[in-house]
Parts: structure tokens; C-alpha cells; sequence
């Protein structure tokens, strides 16, 4: 929901960022795999109890998932590009959740599957919309030029980013917090079926 506000405030000094990369011969793709490696340091660091420090790195990553699109945007895009960004967010989103449990297992367990279980229903409706928006070539610069149709929601990246902030900041209400959460990321695939049903079903658009 706070994506695209924030898009256009964070993507023009992005794309210098990453036109001054792309001029040093990185690539997007190792862009992507450091931004995902920096998220699974996260996830360590506050497993083993760093939390600000854990969020110090996700911050680091986050920058880094951004820093990709606007490398790709400097040199070339690619299909392989868009897939492995797709793919090691859900990596990063998995794992920082996971990193909770570990923490406290006995507080944070139950939560913290939910949380996981969300982001995996959430996950599918995405991608499944997106499978079949490019089956009938729709596009969307809702969010920028993608690699695949991106559907809007009120569980984004900047949704999941002050998530994980808070619960880095209030590690002890993390079981709360991720209920929330949970159930905000529920009502988002909720939504994006019912606009999937609109778009997809009997008299939905042919475009």
C-alpha cells in the first residue's frame, strides 16, 4: 500500500545508485544475491538474540532489493533477473520470521508459523495472479516497469519491512504483532482472489 508513495521519494536516487554500479561492471543478479544473503545474516543475528543490529542488516538488504531493479534498469533486464528477485524475497520473508522462532521458540512459535503460513497463501495468490495476467498479457505500472504483473495490496514490501522493524524494536510482543500481520497479509490473498475472480472468471476481461 505504502510502495508506491515510497517508490517515487526512494527510485531517483536508486537509479543513480545503480547506474554508478552498473557503470563498475555489478550486476543486478549479484545485487539480488547479496541483498538475500544480508537478509539471512538477519535473520541469524536476531536468532541468536541482535536485534537492532538484525535490523541495522535488514535495512541493508532492503536497499540492496531495491538496488537490483535500478542496477537491471542501467544495463539489461532479464527474465532470469526478475525470477531470482521474486524467489530470494521469498527467502528473505521466510526466513526472518523463522529467525523469531528460533529466539524464543516456546513464545514465538506458534506466531511465528502463522506468520509463515500468511506469507505462503499470500505468496500463491500473487504469483498465481501473475501467471495468469501474462497468459492474457495484461500489464501494470502500478509499482514500476516488472518482470511480472504485480498486484497492489495492503501487505506490500514497505508493510512487511515496518513489520519486521517492529518487531526488532518490540522483540517481546512478537507473538502479537505477527498475529496482526498474519492476518493482515490473509486479507490482502483474500482480496487479490476476489480480484482475480473479477478479472479471471465467467466475463472477466479477455485482454
Amino acid at each position: 500500500m505504502i510502495d508506491g508513495v515510497a517508490r517515487r521519494w526512494l527510485e531517483p536516487g536508486l537509479d543513480r545508485s545503480g547506474r554508478w554500479l552498473a557503470r563498475r561492471g555489478v550486476r543486478a543478479d549479484h545485487v539480488t544475491v547479496a541483498a538475500c544473503v544480508a537478509g539471512l545474516c538477519a535473520a541469524a543475528l536476531i536468532a541468536a538474540g541482535y536485534m537492532i543490529t538484525g535490523l541495522v542488516v535488514i535495512v541493508l538488504s532492503r536497499v540492496g532489493d531495491g538496488l537490483d531493479g535500478a542496477v537491471a534498469r542501467a544495463t539489461r533486464k532479464t527474465d532470469f533477473g526478475g525470477y531470482l528477485d521474486i524467489t530470494l524475497d521469498f527467502v528473505f520473508y521466510g526466513a526472518l520470521p523463522f529467525g523469531f522462532v528460533l529466539f524464543d521458540p516456546a513464545a514465538n512459535g506458534l506466531a511465528g508459523a502463522a506468520l509463515i503460513l500468511s506469507f505462503y497463501i499470500n505468496g500463491a495468490s500473487f504469483l498465481a495472479y501473475a501467471i495468469l495476467a501474462e497468459k492474457r498479457k495484461l500489464t501494470t505500472t502500478q509499482r514500476g516497469s516488472k518482470s511480472i504483473y504485480f498486484t497492489t495490496g495492503l501487505a506490500e514490501a514497505g508493510e512487511t519491512f515496518a513489520a519486521f522493524a517492529l518487531f526488532c524494536l518490540f522483540p517481546g510482543w512478537f507473538p502479537l504483532l505477527a498475529w496482526i500481520f498474519a492476518a493482515i497479509c490473509l486479507y490482502t490473498a483474500i482480496s487479490r482472489i476476489v480480484e482475480a475472480r473479477a478479472a479471471f472468471g465467467e466475463g472477466g476481461s479477455e485482454a
